[in-house]
């Protein structure tokens, strides 16, 4: 894509952690409503705690924890998981700069899962109380919210439809193709990234084996439609990437 960023995943091809602009980040979608277009205007300067560091396996939030902030990932990479009855841990997503993480937990003022940062990764903090006052007495806030969890339910019900009707093969190649889109929609680069998740979470994610998501990986750039040098991709064939992940979309 000309004139794009390159995604601060691929390390490789740009420095790591490197801060999304604030017109891409997702907290800049609630100060619309009162027409702020600079970050450092009135509305984040009063709730929005910035840019603290964590490093690659570092905790943000776990399961139970009061609801004190949403987090807005300015560079970096997040995942979200769930512990399951019988002690296996099931990944909820992964998280890319300019997303917003914490917001299950609005109804019940709990975190319902864990997150960890994947990659030194950068944050700023949303002070949820404060972001509640202003939403009660400027409503447009509240639709603007809307949108944003709209956005998040949309992208859980994808999920399900991947793992509901689609072989491994077209699940990778759907799951490749949908983080072009995120990423082209953050102002980076839609064909060249980095996995900073690793392939067993990968399978995890999307309900295959660690070694499916390593053979089909392969089958895929040996077949001319991805490069890939360890965790870098390049994706060399979007089109028919995307035609193989739709194939039973109908």
């Amino acid at each position: 894509m000309p004139g794009s960023k390159v995604t601060p995943l691929g390390a490789a091809l740009g420095p790591p952690c490197e801060p999304v602009g604030c017109a891409q980040c997702g907290v800049y979608r609630l100060c619309l409503p009162l027409g702020l277009h600079q970050a450092d205007m009135t509305l984040l300067e009063s709730i929005v705690k910035r840019k603290e560091i964590y490093k690659r396996g570092q905790l943000l939030f776990r399961p139970g924890e009061h609801f004190d902030f949403i987090y807005a990932i300015r560079g970096g990479s997040v995942k979200t998981y769930v512990g399951t009855p019988d002690g296996r841990v099931q990944i909820t997503g992964f998280h890319i700069a300019g997303e917003l993480l914490g917001l299950s937990a609005l109804e019940s003022g709990r975190y319902s899962c864990e997150a960890r940062a994947l990659e030194t990764t950068s944050i700023c903090k949303v002070e949820a109380e404060r972001l509640d006052e202003l939403a009660q007495s400027i409503p447009s806030i509240q639709y603007q919210m809307l949108k944003i969890m709209s956005g998040h339910i949309r992208q859980d019900e994808e999920l399900m439809l991947l793992l509901g009707r689609r072989n491994a093969e077209e699940r990778l190649a759907e799951y490749l193709i949908g983080l072009s889109r995120r990423f082209a929609a953050r102002n980076f680069s839609a064909t060249q990234f980095r996995l900073s998740m690793s392939r067993g979470d990968i399978g995890n994610y999307l309900g295959i084996a660690e070694e499916t998501v390593c053979r089909i990986l392969s089958k895929f750039q040996n077949a001319g439609l991805i490069a890939m040098n360890r965790r870098q991709v390049q994706l060399i064939d979007p089109r028919q990437l995307e035609a193989i992940g739709r194939i039973n979309a109908a």
